[in-house]
């Protein structure tokens, strides 16, 4: 219960703060144009809480529905305008003002994500180095030769600092390429070069972990097999294991570290292990069933154990990156502008059967990735809202009626016919917007529960 109240509460402040920062783009740009403000609602439906401020008394509201919020501004089109206020009307602005007011809102999400960026590269962060473990076999990894203990310096001469910077890269370069270079270094100071393929992201339609499926993945500290801390009410907690318990071997075949271990036990979910185990030189067996566990997709066994923490191991995979104020913002641009590219190319790969419909994510796993990165720390949460404010600016231009960008496409209809459509025109293009934003929300709460309980 604990748990899900922090992922909510993380969720709600994350998407509080982007809807409150879009809604004050479209509020301040129509101040400035002269548009006379009635309400600023965040969220939708049943009003909370609301007062009144200024000289035009405009209505600040909370409301009951906390997945978006609307600025509602003066329009003859909905109600008797006072002829002293008709030159505030929204709708009688000119097509420039207009269209500025509309587009100002996923604007403001854009200038977030940049701001929220910049702090991050410029204070600085710990991130993991972008060091290698050994791939699966029959993965492109496997195949490019790649080894474990190598780092990677560059992708394709594009350089690499920390694993993040290794992923979001390979990420990008599949949507392109067939096949990038690695430029990795072992332990002993040995440069590689390494082919790796990508079609194998296409192949499956970019479900799941990309990485995973690439063979790609972090090599982790070599941590022993000694348990750190147990979860109340779990397999490991019934089957008596203690914080401080060695794992010597797993029906009887001996483990070497705990990678080991963790890897045994998501193999066998629902099956009985036999654990030989050592404590304070004492050797005993216990015998614990991993329970069945869907996340993502993905089924696997889960006894409530963690490892015991090692803080030199931990030292010699982090590095703490920090760039200078210009260094920053260049970075900032860069990946506010890539990432929203890459949104809009996914949602094109969608509408051509590309990429596959189960990759569309809604509320839940939003909230649970808000959960996750608020736990890891700060600043792996500012960069959870900056990603998520690109995603909100990106969704709001897509040329659907009820969305900014379907207000533009109205717009642009009106300059090419010299004259606005008809208020029956946009009732009837604003019901089929809402009929597809309700089909597209259905899709994704049901991606959602599929990967929270698994497709059987």
């Amino acid at each position: 219960m604990g748990q899900f109240l922090f992922y909510a509460a993380a969720f709600i402040v994350a998407l509080g703060i982007l809807v409150v920062v879009h809604e004050l783009g479209h509020f301040l740009v129509a101040r400035w144009c002269g548009v006379k403000i009635l309400r600023f609602s965040v969220g939708f439906g049943p009003v909370l809480w609301q007062r009144r401020y200024g000289v035009d008394q405009t209505e600040w509201a909370v409301s009951a529905i906390p997945l978006g919020g609307y600025v509602k501004m003066l329009d003859e089109r909905e109600a008797v305008v006072d002829e002293h206020e008709v030159a505030r009307a929204f709708n009688r602005q000119s097509v420039g003002r207009r269209s500025l007011i509309v587009v100002a809102g996923p604007l403001a999400n854009f200038l977030l994500a940049i701001f929220l960026y910049w702090g991050v590269f410029m204070l600085g962060s710990d991130e993991l180095l972008p060091i290698l473990g050994n791939p699966p076999v029959d993965t492109p990894a496997a195949e490019a030769g790649i080894l474990a203990g190598e780092q990677v310096r560059s992708v394709d001469g594009e350089p690499v600092v920390s694993w993040s910077d290794l992923r979001w890269i390979l990420l990008h370069q599949a949507m392109n390429k067939k096949e990038v270079t690695l430029d990795v270094v072992n332990a002993r100071g040995e440069s590689s070069l390494r082919r790796l393929a990508l079609d194998r992201v296409d192949d499956d339609g970019w479900e799941g972990d990309v990485l995973a499926r690439l063979g790609v993945q972090f090599i982790g500290p070599d941590l022993p097999a000694v348990i750190g801390t147990i979860a109340a009410d779990t397999p490991g907690a019934r089957a008596g294991l203690q914080a401080g318990d060695r794992v010597l071997a797993v029906d009887g075949k001996a483990v070497a570290n705990w990678y080991q271990f963790v890897q045994v036990v998501r193999k066998s979910p629902g099956k009985q292990l036999k654990l030989q185990m050592e404590r304070q030189r004492r050797y005993f067996v216990a015998a614990v069933t991993p329970e069945e566990v869907y996340e993502r997709g993905l089924r696997f066994g889960r006894i409530g154990v963690a490892v015991a923490q090692s803080p030199e191991g931990e030292r010699a995979l982090r590095s703490f990156v920090r760039y200078g104020p210009l260094a920053a913002a260049e970075k900032a641009l860069r990946e506010t502008w890539e990432k929203s590219w890459f949104s809009l190319a996914m949602i094109g790969k969608m509408l051509i059967g590309e990429v596959s419909w189960k990759t569309l994510s809604g509320p839940v796993t939003i909230a649970d990735y808000a959960g996750q990165s608020a736990r890891l720390g700060l600043d792996y949460y500012i960069k959870f809202m900056a990603l998520i404010s690109i995603s909100l600016g990106v969704l709001n231009l897509l040329p659907i009626p009820v969305l900014d960008g379907g207000h533009l496409v109205y717009h642009a209809v009106e300059v090419i016919r010299g004259k606005p459509l008809s208020l029956r025109v946009v009732a009837l293009t604003q019901q089929i917007g809402m009929a597809i934003l309700f089909a597209l929300m259905a899709f994704a709460l049901f991606n959602d529960f599929t990967r929270l309980f698994g497709d059987s």
